[in-house]
């Protein structure tokens, strides 16, 4: 019994500590609700008391107004109080997680670049375009066209399929082509462009995950790489991935 309560008492601190932004954003909402609730409450008392401090004193001033009803709003003072410092707890909460995932990524980045260009070292270029044309077969095996809704963009009909999104599209290799050089070009002046910014050119909608991923002149430009396969129907497919991955803090 002890085992199963401590078992249990676990798994609730764990919850608690992995979606305490959450947690604290919530009951900071609550508080601010109940805050106006309890203040709306009590304000026909406050106003009861005010008008028997007025019968008392014949040219009451504003602070003689607080003094009769300021204890009416203690409650709801110390609620609300209360709730600002959950809101503002939780918003360090986030700042210190989204700093932990932006140095986990930018390490993880750095390994995967590092490993490329060791890879490429040992076996040669030529053994490395196999496995990356490897790699694009199992993401379209993995992910198949049959279960994917085809967006057609209107620039071309060449089945594509994006390595980042995941999602199948039509288009062809000279409109993605120029995208990239689009890119490119505003690199070159504005020094960053986010992954957003690619799918707009070749006619697709952001993703939740577009503005925070992008490719910064300091790293290189924008580069496509694009692998020719055949999907579950023997439909060539081009599949399209990033020599320079987009990665995480490009601004």
């Amino acid at each position: 019994m002890d085992n199963k309560f401590s078992r249990a008492f676990d798994i609730c601190r764990k919850f608690a500590s992995k979606h305490s932004p959450e947690i604290l954003t919530g009951i900071g909402i609550a508080g601010m609700i109940v805050t106006v609730v309890t203040a709306v409450k009590e304000t026909p008392k406050a106003l009861r008391l005010v008008e028997e401090m007025k019968k008392e004193k014949q040219d009451p001033k504003p602070i003689d107004t607080v003094k009769a009803a300021w204890k009416c709003y203690i409650p709801s003072t110390m609620i609300g109080v209360s709730s600002i410092a959950c809101l503002i707890f939780a918003s360090r909460q986030n700042v210190r997680k989204n700093a932990a995932l932006a140095a986990a990524y930018t390490l993880s980045e750095s390994t995967l670049t590092e490993y490329k260009q060791k890879v490429i070292e040992k076996i040669g270029k030529k053994k490395e375009d196999e496995i990356c044309a490897d790699i694009a077969k199992d993401k379209i095996e993995k992910n198949p066209v049959g279960k994917n809704e085809i967006i057609f963009t209107g620039k071309g009909e060449t089945l594509c399929y994006d390595s980042v999104s995941g999602r199948y599209f039509k288009s062809d290799i000279e409109k993605l082509r120029k995208a990239e050089n689009v890119l490119n070009l505003r690199l070159r002046d504005e020094m960053w462009v986010s992954l957003n910014e690619f799918y707009y050119e070749i006619g697709l909608q952001g993703i939740a995950l577009g503005e925070d991923l992008g490719w910064n002149i300091d790293k290189g430009y924008v580069s496509l790489r694009f692998d020719a396969q055949l999907s579950e129907e023997e439909t060539p497919c081009l599949v399209v991935s990033y020599s320079v991955v987009p990665y995480y803090d490009y601004r």
